[in-house]
């Protein structure tokens, strides 16, 4: 079970910011040919879901990993509170209708997770509740991948207390990030160590496809994480691109 405590949120020792950033670039031009053949092959998709305290940085590593991407190939879809409809139906309803279709990239900012994750750290998800939802979402992730080629990439942007209130402090003060701001982050943040258990409660009990934990005080490091990952998902297809029809 991972202890979040005990796991770094900074770059391992002998990563260099500039020489990470400058294989990242060249990772990029490898990620954006593998998108094309993802596409042009339409045999699977991709479902990448970041999740993440506030301030981790999901707006900027879905914009600086994906932004070079062809658009036409890839889709973002946010998940804020639930509506009065959505909440008319099960809790998976709003998810799967943005589940991705073959030759697809689909990037998740927040997701199914927020279910059992701020649900529960409110008290609007009891025990028994949650554990009912860890059942669903695993056969919801496991039918994404059997029955639609779907390789599901789970995403946690592992970032320290100090560094979130630097960032929720900057909102305040940056024009330019201001419009980020809102108050309540700064009571979520106490919560901390609540959201910390819950956090760890998933990575338990929902952990096939296993979560990839990523350092995310330091932005060059958590972008290069993010995209090698996505690169090793789609070499491992082995995909070609159609031949000519006959």
């Amino acid at each position: 079970m991972a202890i979040l405590k005990n796991i770094s949120t900074k770059a391992p020792e002998g990563f260099n910011k500039s020489q990470t950033q400058a294989e990242t670039l060249q990772l990029k031009e490898r990620l954006d040919a593998l998108q094309n053949l993802l596409y042009a092959e339409g045999k699977w998709s991709v479902l990448a879901i970041m999740q993440g305290m506030d301030a981790s940085g999901k707006d900027g590593a879905i914009k600086r990993v994906f932004s070079g991407l062809n658009p036409q190939g890839i889709k973002v879809q946010s998940f804020k509170a639930p509506t009065e409809e959505e909440l008319g139906h099960d809790f998976l309803w709003r998810i799967h209708r943005h589940a991705p279709q073959k030759g697809m990239i689909q990037v998740f900012n927040r997701s199914h997770y927020e279910d059992v994750l701020i649900t529960r750290v409110h008290g609007w998800c009891d025990d028994v509740t949650a554990a009912l939802r860890f059942k669903a979402i695993n056969h919801f992730e496991d039918l994404l991948a059997n029955d639609n080629n779907t390789k599901v990439l789970k995403f946690y942007l592992h970032i320290s207390p100090e560094e979130q209130q630097e960032r929720l402090k900057e909102r305040v003060e940056n024009p330019a990030k201001a419009w980020k701001y809102n108050a309540r982050d700064f009571e979520e943040a106490k919560l901390w160590d609540r959201y910390m258990a819950m956090y760890e409660d998933v990575f338990e009990h929902c952990n096939d496809p296993k979560w990839i934990i990523v350092p995310a005080d330091q932005n060059w490091y958590k972008e290069y994480v993010i995209t090698k990952a996505l690169i090793d998902t789609l070499e491992s297809l082995n995909m070609q691109f159609p031949k000519l029809k006959e």
